[in-house]
């Protein structure tokens, strides 16, 4: 019993608790202010979004990525993810083929080959980003091309509770804060990257050009949200961050390495301001509306 109840532990862990809020975040963006604690569906799809997905895209991740994480202080955490073993990591795939069983044919049942599709697109980018040899998690920038495959929860949530899609520069303003949250990981973790030869977008600009480049990436966010959407109160949201940004790079740490006990707080903070911009979005329904053009 201690075995199972360890291995599910070690499952749960590799599933990134701390990480499962941005999933979440695009899972509740179509709903647009929509009652969505009356459709079981809802339910049913958020819990998907939770262990299930989250489990089979890091458990991947997890299985090529050993002697990089072996080397990361970040990891073995609920908030950051497993540090495995050679023995643990090897049964991932059984987990991952289980959890796939029990889980995917419930949808593509509900939703038709549409859903079939979806899934075979997240397939894809898992395999295109992963591949032991070629994977383009070690290629940058094609790594952050990857980050798409995050932008497929928004048309799962669409099939799921049955909403409008929202528009195609809605996925463009996803696609730039699905790069910013993944430069952010990398910068965090440049150090045990380029112990491990391990080439991201960060060890090739360094930590003040990566930082830069999220900076600029947030800004161009800002000027979105307020000129395009005319949502003030989201830009001045997502102008504090920027604010932090500069603050970061140019006043508090500039390019010393954060202490674990920083990026934990930072990643407990993230999470908070996911939570309270998730519920404005859904309130606002900001990026649902193109109101420039």
């Amino acid at each position: 019993m201690r075995y199972y109840l360890n291995q599910l532990l070690f499952w749960l862990k590799v599933s990134r608790p701390g990480l499962w809020f941005p999933v979440y975040w695009l899972y509740f963006l179509p709903l647009g202010g929509q009652a969505f604690w009356v459709e079981g569906t809802f339910w049913l799809g958020l819990a998907f979004c939770s262990f299930p997905l989250n489990f089979i895209v890091y458990a991947w991740n997890d299985i090529v990525d050993y002697e990089t994480d072996q080397l990361n202080p970040r990891k073995d955490s609920f908030l950051f993810g497993a540090q495995g073993s050679k023995e643990q990591l090897a049964e991932l795939p059984k987990g991952m083929i289980l959890t796939a069983i029990l889980t995917l044919p419930i949808f593509i049942y509900l939703e038709g080959w549409e859903m079939l599709f979806l899934f075979a697109g997240l397939g894809f980018v898992l395999a295109l980003y992963n591949h032991p040899s070629k994977g383009w998690r070690s290629i940058p920038p094609l790594e952050l091309v990857c980050q798409f495959g995050y932008l497929l929860v928004v048309p799962f949530s669409v099939l799921v509770n049955d909403t409008a899609d929202i528009p195609y520069l809605t996925y463009f303003y996803l696609l730039m804060f699905a790069i910013q949250s993944q430069l952010m990981g990398e910068v965090m973790d440049i150090e045990p990257d380029r112990k491990a030869g391990r080439a991201t977008t960060a060890t090739v600009l360094g930590m003040k050009g990566t930082k830069i480049l999220i900076i600029g990436i947030v800004l161009m966010e800002v000027l979105l949200l307020a000129l395009v959407y005319q949502d003030l109160i989201f830009a001045m949201l997502l102008g504090l961050g920027l604010l932090w940004l500069l603050l970061d790079l140019f006043v508090i740490f500039r390019t010393k390495k954060y202490t674990l006990f920083q990026m934990q707080l930072f990643g407990i903070g993230s999470n908070a301001i996911a939570f309270v911009s998730m519920a404005y979005v859904w309130w606002s329904g900001c990026l649902l509306e193109v109101k420039a053009f």
